[in-house]
C-alpha cells in the first residue's frame, strides 16, 4: 500500500506521539493527502462532563490542523448507545434505553456547538450495526480467537498472546483476575479471567437482539473494531480517545480488528488525550468533585472554558480548578478585548508582511507540528495579543490590520476560540457599555486611591481596591498610573 511521508504548508515535518510505539514518529498517510481518524465517543448515559469537552476539543484541534495543513480528513466519532448504565437508568425511569440515550446525545450536540467543535464526519451508534457485530464474533469464533460459552461469547486471549500489553506495556502476568474490561462480574462461561465478552446474552428485562448464540447484546470493545472498519477500512491511520482506554478497550481492539483480518497493524498511530484532575484528585461523582460542561459554562463562557483546556498539551493531564479557570478567563479576555477592539478599527491585512507575525506564524506551526502542542500555540497567541495591543494604543492601525489577520487564522480557525466577528463586536460593544456606566464611580475611586497613596495610607489603597474589585473592577497598576479593566 502507497505510504505518504506527510510535509505540512511550511514544508514542516508533522510527528505526533504513537502510543504503541512510546515514541513520537512521523505522519506517513496511507493514501496520499488523505488521512483517516477514528475517536471513541461517549456512553451517553448523563449529560457531557468536562472529561468529554477535554477529549472533544483536543481532537478537533488535531483535525482543523490536519486540514488546515492540506489533508483531506475523514473524522468518524462513535456513540455507545448500549451500555449497562443505560440500561439502569432506563429501568429507574421506566423508560426506553434509547430514550436515554438520545437525550444525553442531544445535549453533547448542544453543548459541542457552544464549545466551537467542529462536527465529526459521521457518528455511528451501536445500536446501528448489530448485525456488522455478529458477522465479526462468527468470523473470530471460525478463526480460533473466540468461543461461545453458556453467558455468551469471549475473546480468547492465550490465542494471540503476543498482542498483550501493545499500548501499556502489561504483560498476561500483570494482570489481576476480573480486569476483562466493562463486562458482566458472573464470568461464568470464561476460560481465563483474562478474556473479555464479545456478546453478552440478555438477562430478564434487558435490550437484546437475536445472534447465533442467543438473544443478547454486544460487548464493550467489539463495537469500536467493526465501526472503525466500516468506516476507515481495513487498515487507517489514526486512532483516538482518551488515556483511560488503552486498556482494556483499546487493546481489546487491537486483539479483534487484527486477529479478524490476519494482519498487523490495522491502526497506524494510536493517540491518547490526558485525564482530568479536579483539585489534584480524579474527577468522580463518588468524591463529589464531578464537573458537568454545563457546571463549567455557568461560570465562564464556553470559548473560555476552550481556551482553558488547551493551555496544556493534549497528552498532558489537565488539574481544573477555579484558579486555573479564572486565570484562563482574564487571558481570554485580553485575546477578545484587543481582538475586538481591532476589527472595529480596521479591516484585516496581510500578516505575511510583519517580520514579527511571520515568526509568530512558524513558532505556532513548529508547535503544532510537534504531536500538536496547544501550548507553544497558545504562548504565540498571546505574543500576538500583546503586540496588537500595544499597536492599538500607539494608533499603528495597519500593523493592527495584519495582528487581527494573524489572530482571525490561527486563534480562530485553528485553535477555535474566537467566535465569529459579528458575536465579537457585539460583546465589545456590550463591555464597553458596561464599562460605561461605572466609569464615574471608578474615576472617583482611582483618584480617591492616588491621594491615600501619596499620603501613604496603605489600609486605604487597599480598602479602596477591594471596593473596585467587588464592583468588577481589576486595577493594574503602570509605569503610567493606573490601568483598569472589568473582569
Amino acid at each position: 500500500m502507497t505510504v505518504n511521508v506527510y510535509h505540512d504548508l511550511i514544508g514542516m515535518v508533522l510527528r505526533l506521539y504513537d502510543t504503541r510505539s512510546r515514541s513520537k514518529r512521523t505522519l506517513k498517510t496511507l493514501v496520499p493527502g488523505e488521512v483517516g481518524i477514528y475517536v471513541c465517543g461517549i456512553t451517553p448515559y448523563s449529560p457531557s462532563h468536562i472529561g468529554h469537552a477535554r477529549q472533544a476539543i483536543a481532537f478537533d484541534i488535531i483535525v482543523r490542523w490536519l486540514r488546515k495543513s492540506g489533508l483531506i480528513v475523514n473524522h468518524i466519532t462513535n456513540f455507545t448507545d448500549i451500555d449497562d448504565k443505560i440500561i439502569r437508568i432506563a429501568n429507574e425511569e421506566n423508560i426506553n434505553f434509547l430514550d436515554v440515550a438520545n437525550r444525553n446525545i442531544a445535549d453533547y450536540f448542544e453543548v459541542m456547538d457552544l464549545l466551537n467543535v467542529i462536527p465529526a464526519d459521521s457518528y455511528p451508534r451501536v445500536t446501528e450495526i448489530i448485525p456488522e457485530i455478529i458477522d465479526m464474533i462468527t468470523k473470530l469464533i471460525e478463526s480460533g480467537n473466540a468461543y461461545s460459552s453458556p453467558d455468551g461469547v469471549y475473546f480468547e486471549i492465550d490465542t494471540a498472546p503476543e498482542k498483550y500489553g501493545q499500548l501499556t506495556g502489561q504483560t498476561l502476568e500483570m494482570v489481576r483476575e476480573g480486569a476483562g474490561g466493562r463486562v458482566s462480574k458472573t464470568g461464568t462461561g470464561k476460560k481465563n479471567h483474562r478474556d473479555f465478552a464479545l456478546w453478552k446474552l440478555a438477562k430478564p428485562g434487558e435490550p437484546h437482539w437475536p445472534s447465533p448464540w442467543g438473544d443478547g447484546r454486544p460487548g464493550w470493545h467489539i463495537e469500536c473494531s467493526v465501526m472503525s472498519l466500516q468506516h476507515l477500512g481495513e487498515q487507517f491511520d489514526i486512532h483516538g480517545g482518551g488515556s483511560d482506554l488503552m486498556f482494556p478497550h483499546h487493546e481489546a481492539e487491537i486483539f479483534q480488528s487484527e486477529c479478524c483480518l490476519n494482519h498487523d497493524p490495522v491502526v497506524q498511530y494510536w493517540i491518547h488525550n490526558g485525564m482530568i484532575n479536579v483539585d489534584g484528585e480524579k474527577m468522580s461523582k463518588s468524591l463529589g468533585n464531578f464537573w458537568t460542561i454545563r457546571d463549567a459554562i455557568s461560570k465562564v463562557e464556553p470559548l473560555e472554558l476552550r481556551y482553558c483546556l488547551i493551555n496544556a498539551p493534549y497528552r498532558q493531564p489537565v488539574e481544573f480548578n477555579d484558579v486555573m479557570l479564572d486565570d484562563s478567563s482574564s487571558h481570554y479576555r485580553r485575546l477578545l478585548s484587543a481582538y475586538g477592539e481591532g476589527i472595529s478599527k480596521c479591516s484585516k491585512g496581510d500578516w505575511r508582511s510583519s517580520e514579527f507575525l511571520q515568526e509568530a506564524e512558524s513558532n505556532f506551526s513548529e508547535g503544532m507540528n510537534d504531536d500538536f502542542n496547544t501550548r507553544v500555540a497558545i504562548v504565540e497567541v498571546q505574543s500576538v495579543v500583546k503586540h496588537l495591543r500595544e499597536k492599538l494604543d500607539s494608533n499603528s492601525y495597519d500593523d493592527v490590520s495584519s495582528a487581527v489577520s494573524w489572530l482571525s487564522e490561527f486563534a480562530g480557525d485553528v485553535l477555535g476560540i474566537l467566535p465569529s466577528d459579528p458575536i465579537v463586536k457585539e460583546k465589545i460593544k456590550k463591555i464597553e457599555s458596561e464599562r460605561m456606566q461605572v466609569s464615574n464611580l471608578v474615576t472617583d475611586l482611582l483618584n480617591q486611591r492616588k491621594i491615600a497613596r501619596e499620603n501613604k495610607d496603605w489600609n486605604k489603597a487597599d480598602l479602596i481596591r477591594n471596593q473596585l474589585n467587588e464592583i468588577g473592577v481589576i486595577v493594574e497598576d503602570s509605569p503610567n498610573g493606573p490601568v483598569w479593566k472589568l473582569k
